[in-house]
């Protein structure tokens, strides 16, 4: 369990601090920011930096402080059910006494556990192929133990660097005695980049090489793919038009409720992700054209609360920004 603690800080912390809080650039004057009862209006260029240095008292005044966690005991399908209901992608796992950090699990573990990759020989070679019975063990079986995670007295940018630095999503926040106060993710860091107008584009930090399936692939290949290659998303692409993105949320929350959680409790899961995977797209694609200010697409993306957007020249998709890139431009 890996966890950063302000007062042990390396050579490069004092570097991306440095950069977080540099004064090389103009900063905004008063007269360009409006407000309102809920957020800051920005009505003019400004930069990253300025965004961070606003939100003094660290990672917390950006935090979640209302983190929901679950002891390891707590069954696998009941991670999914408190999941699915209450729309996350990752729930700490805690000690049911001292709230004690111990583990995380997520939609990618989920989904890994339920065919897509190699947790799922759980089922087979523990539970001999009993879906049923592999639903119901314990969440510890599946968390990832080798938690990340960052003290709550840290700066916002240790967390930026941390998140980088490990590939990671989302940091549990943790106290003097490890114990889960808050959490903090990509989507809230994002916020500070959400509106305002920077000197950078889409095209300086998308990925241009991006892994697409047809709209007839199933539930547990588009599953399969992404565990495989490390995504959390794929986009669905027909005759080269893009025709919606599927993530590893979408996939979790769709075994989660409904007919396909029916399944899932009788031990037919095959059947529900035999079904193709355009079933899961709901709503029309949100998309960006690569001149797009990051800042901008950034407030599309909470607008719109999602984590990515494909980059599209015309029809063609050239393409994909993530919540992650968003991260980068932030910290460099």
């Amino acid at each position: 369990m890996i966890t950063r603690d302000k007062t042990n800080f390396t050579e490069n912390d004092a570097r991306v601090r440095e950069k977080l809080h540099s004064n090389d650039r103009p900063v905004q004057q008063k007269g360009s920011a409006l407000y309102n009862s809920s957020r800051m209006i920005r009505t003019g260029p400004v930069d990253f930096d300025e965004r961070i240095a606003i939100h003094e008292g660290g990672i917390m005044a950006v935090a979640s402080r209302e983190a929901v966690t679950m002891p390891p005991t707590t069954s696998i399908i009941n991670a999914i059910r408190t999941m699915t209901q209450n729309g996350f992608r990752r729930i700490p796992v805690t000690d049911a006494g001292t709230n004690r950090l111990e583990g995380i699990v997520t939609s990618v573990d989920i989904i890994d556990f339920l065919g897509g990759g190699s947790k799922n020989l759980l089922v087979e070679e523990h539970y001999r192929g009993n879906l049923l019975a592999a639903i119901n063990s314990p969440v510890r079986e599946i968390m990832q133990e080798d938690v990340v995670s960052i003290r709550d007295n840290a700066d916002i940018g240790d967390a930026i660097k941390l998140m980088l630095e490990h590939n990671t999503s989302g940091l549990p926040i943790v106290d003097s005695g490890n114990r889960v106060v808050a959490i903090c993710t990509e989507k809230d860091l994002i916020r500070f980049a959400a509106g305002i107008t920077s000197t950078e584009t889409v095209s300086q930090y998308m990925s241009r090489k991006v892994k697409t399936t047809p709209p007839d692939t199933t539930i547990g290949e588009a599953a399969r793919i992404m565990i495989e290659n490390g995504f959390r998303r794929i986009p669905l692409v027909n005759n080269g038009k893009i025709i919606g993105m599927v993530t590893a949320s979408d996939i979790m929350h769709f075994l989660g409720k409904g007919s396909a959680f029916d399944k899932l409790t009788t031990g037919n899961i095959h059947e529900a992700l035999d079904e193709p995977v355009l079933s899961l797209v709901s709503k029309g694609v949100v998309k960006v054209s690569p001149d797009k200010d990051m800042g901008k697409a950034a407030q599309i993306m909470i607008e719109n609360n999602i984590g990515s957007l494909p980059v599209m020249e015309g029809d063609f998709l050239v393409g994909i920004i993530t919540e992650r890139d968003f991260l980068r431009s932030i910290s460099e």
